[in-house]
């Protein structure tokens, strides 16, 4: 049963029809107040997976893992370090900004704002709204979440790939 199924507490008839080997499926449409039920619904869903990953991932994690790496240790020499951070909400709130004032080997050079072309993630959002989810729908949150992976997968493959895999025409 579909997500709008459960929602509506009713099961949607499916017509079939086969064309040319492959068959379609055709649900009727939804009304108005299912449509805005339906949105609702998807709505605090989304809502709830971005809480929970709010909790899962604290504002100042980033710098724990910058000190693990980067900050003063025994045997590490002591060498200043920048950092260059966007404007989003996790570096530039008060616990953030706090935390990064505490590190005296950590200088921090701000990118401008609203420059998303100095920002290297802003080209690879781009990238995967354009030409990986581009024209598709979704039935709901976990199938956006699924097809996001596979996009980022499918990316990372593609950006792996060999220039040129017969050498001697390169050279």
């Amino acid at each position: 049963m579909s997500e709008a199924t459960d929602l509506l507490g009713t099961a949607a008839p499916g017509r079939t029809l086969t064309h040319n080997g492959k068959t379609f499926t055709f649900v009727p449409a939804l009304s108005n107040e299912a449509l805005t039920a339906l949105e609702a619904n998807l709505y605090d869903r989304a809502r709830a997976a971005l809480e929970a990953l709010r909790t899962s991932y604290p504002e100042a994690a980033y710098l724990d893992r910058l000190d693990a790496i980067y900050g003063p240790g025994a045997g590490r020499p002591d060498k200043p370090v920048v950092f260059v951070l966007d404007n989003g909400p996790i570096h530039t709130s008060k616990a953030s900004r706090a935390a990064l004032a505490a590190r005296d080997w950590l200088t921090i050079e701000w990118l401008p704002k609203y420059a998303p072309e100095l920002n290297d993630i802003e080209r690879s959002w781009r990238d995967l709204k354009r030409h990986f989810l581009a024209h598709q729908t979704f039935t709901d949150i976990d199938h956006l979440d699924r097809t996001i992976h596979q996009a980022i997968t499918d990316m990372n493959r593609e950006r792996q790939s060999p220039l040129c895999t017969n050498l001697r025409i390169a050279a």
